[in-house]
């Protein structure tokens, strides 16, 4: 039992990853239905900003000091400068495309994708860049489970982002103009939202999620890597189309289930074929539920 538990807070913290990742290819898929494949190239450039700050910080002697105000400006400022990518690419790729078909809009995506990897490639080399140690060590013991400070911050900074993503989707103006522009976009042009501002905006919300999962996976795994955005990126997309493509507690809720399963397959069958059982229980959803487990989003709770 206490092997189980362990396993399960193990999968809890993979899985909050997933989730921030998965939320931005569900909240553009719910707006625009294209499937941004360049998203995980997002989450790497997260991974890529943070490294360099936290570096930079603990060089100066500041990340010793004060843990938790240089992680959170990190991520804040790694949040931005993906937000500010995000726009690019969605202005410089997408939005000439708008009218086009959705194969040319795809092609598009996986064009952007391997742009932002080689940019990254070229910029930060091939090699594996170290994350500086932070809530490294120590943690809290329950018999034989452990819970470590690591794993608390990342638990912690996901209930933070998701509760914030959920506040300003289902409480504010720019949330009600973002369901209103997924559901029906002629008929929210008519009565004033502007739809191309709507679809700059979820981007700008992905991409930050994804920065920040890109800091967490860098302090947990304790390096980045130029291509790390691929496998993530589609375990994510994964995770939002397990629980339901167009739908935020959908994605949540597939982001925990793919992370859980991957832990849970990895401790109690084989660790080499933990990247495998996320998706032959995806397989196994469709197959019984194509719509995938929250089912087809016909009220607000689409975004």
């Amino acid at each position: 039992m206490e092997y189980f538990i362990q396993q399960l807070i193990n999968g809890l913290t993979l899985g909050g990853i997933y989730a921030l990742i998965a939320l931005g290819y569900t909240m553009v898929y719910g707006i625009i239905q294209l499937i941004n494949f360049a998203h995980g190239e997002f989450f790497a450039a997260g991974g890529y900003m943070g490294v360099i700050l936290l570096s930079f910080l603990s060089a100066n002697g500041y990340l010793a000091t004060n843990p938790w105000l240089c992680l959170s400006g990190s991520i804040i400022l790694a949040m931005i400068y993906c937000s500010l990518l995000a726009t690019g690419v969605e202005k410089i790729a997408y939005k000439p495309l708008r009218k086009s078909s959705r194969l040319s809009v795809l092609l598009s995506a996986l064009g952007m994708s391997i742009f932002i990897q080689n940019g990254l490639m070229l910029t930060q080399g091939v090699y594996d860049k170290p994350y500086p140690s932070i809530f490294s060590g120590g943690g809290f013991d329950f018999g034989n489970i452990k819970i470590s400070y690591m794993q608390i911050v990342i638990l912690l900074i996901t209930i933070l982002l998701l509760v914030f993503l959920n506040i300003l989707v289902f409480k504010t103006r720019i949330g009600k103009a973002m369901r209103a522009t997924a559901q029906d976009k002629t008929m929210s042009s008519l009565v004033g939202i502007k739809s191309d501002r709507v679809i700059s905006i979820t981007f700008i919300i992905g991409a930050s999620l994804a920065a920040a999962a890109g800091i967490m996976v860098g302090m947990y795994y304790g390096s980045v890597g130029y291509n790390m955005g691929f496998v993530p990126g589609i375990k994510a997309f994964a995770a939002a189309v397990l629980g339901g493509i167009g739908n935020i507690t959908g994605a949540m809720i597939g982001g925990l289930l793919i992370g859980i399963i991957e832990i849970f397959g990895a401790g109690y069958i084989s660790s080499e074929y933990k990247d495998v059982f996320a998706f032959i229980i995806l397989i196994g959803v469709l197959y019984f539920m194509p719509t995938g487990i929250m089912g087809e989003n016909v009220d607000d709770t689409r975004v």
